[in-house]
């Protein structure tokens, strides 16, 4: 493997002036500019990124932590944060933590390790611990997915959209309206949404039935199951679902088509997350449009600003759209 020290003995100069041509830096004059850039195209010398990123302290790379790479919405939070990140000259490092908690406090640390200029996390928790790591940290860091107490972090509503969600659903003169979503220990998803749902009841005085509100996975295996529970447990049953994913509501429709009930005439269905699905099953789905890539080039853009001028506003939230459809 050719050295920079290589490099400068074959053009007959310092290891300085090879850096110097390196990083177009400093006084180099054109010949030896052009001797030195010969050479280097002669060898196939490619200068390490490591090295480079210990003289300058900037490797222009960014670490981002996602909980699983196969989702859409991580998909589409990756291209908003790629995005943004590219103009301004950085790449990313993907880490996948496949749902696992402490793989979040392994991969701040290994990221940490590899000299990044920052790392965005879609956070899935709120933990003591991760937040405890994240303060070690020391180098500039964006939340997304949760909010997480003292960091910047860049949410959706997810009470509020929820909620109008249920109130639509309200509206279409629904009484009876079951919930199925995830633990609420993922506070932005299984806890906001949940109560989210529970403040449209209150406000319009529909009792809360206690096995209507069903808790699991984020799989469509998950929203089947959930779906049967309400129905086999109680012997009313209700006109409609609130899903607090897209995934869930797709699982709990084939539920229903399953025991020969029609979608909307006998149980209206709502998802969230706006996927590519929901615009094809049948009937396709009425969900909310969470902006995922905003979301994810806003989590960019704090991050730039934390880099250029050492601070960010601590919370930004990301608003949503209604997407009304036959399910409803």
């Amino acid at each position: 493997m050719v050295t920079m020290k290589e490099i400068a003995r074959l053009a007959n100069v310092s290891s300085a002036t090879v850096s110097r041509v390196l990083n177009n830096s400093g006084y180099v004059s054109d010949d030896v500019r052009k001797r030195i850039l010969k050479i280097i195209d002669e060898t196939g010398y490619i200068p390490s990124e490591h090295a480079k990123a210990l003289r300058t302290k900037q490797s222009n790379v960014i670490g981002v932590i996602l909980p699983k790479l196969s989702t859409e919405t991580a998909s589409r939070l990756v291209n908003g944060i790629s995005e943004e990140l590219a103009e301004h000259g950085y790449q990313i490092l993907l880490t996948n933590t496949n749902l696992d908690p402490k793989k979040e406090i392994e991969y701040l640390k290994l990221l940490k390790s590899k000299q990044v200029d920052g790392i965005i996390l879609l956070a899935t928790n709120r933990g003591e611990e991760l937040q405890d790591e994240i303060k070690k940290l020391r180098i500039p860091f964006v939340a997304t997915g949760q909010e997480l107490q003292g960091v910047p972090s860049v949410i959706n509503n997810n009470f509020q959209a929820a909620k109008d969600i249920t109130q639509l659903l309200i509206d279409k003169g629904h009484q009876k309206v079951a919930f199925i979503g995830v633990d609420e220990a993922d506070y932005e998803v299984g806890y906001k949404r949940k109560a989210g749902y529970l403040d449209a009841l209150e406000e319009n005085a529909i009792d809360v039935v206690d096995q209507w509100i069903q808790k699991g996975e984020f799989s469509i295996e998950s929203g089947y199951q959930m779906a049967k529970e309400v129905f086999e447990q109680s012997s009313e049953k209700p006109t409609a679902i609130v899903a607090v994913t897209d995934r869930l509501a797709i699982g709990a429709m084939e539920y229903l088509k399953e025991q020969g009930l029609h979608i909307p005439n006998d149980v209206a269905i709502t998802g969230m997350g706006a996927s590519d699905l929901s615009k094809y099953v049948v009937p396709t789905l009425t969900t909310v449009d969470l902006l995922s890539e905003y979301t994810g080039a806003e989590a960019a853009k704090t991050l730039l600003q934390i880099l250029q001028e050492g601070t960010s506003s601590e919370k930004k939230q990301i608003d949503y759209r209604l997407i009304i459809r036959d399910s409803i």
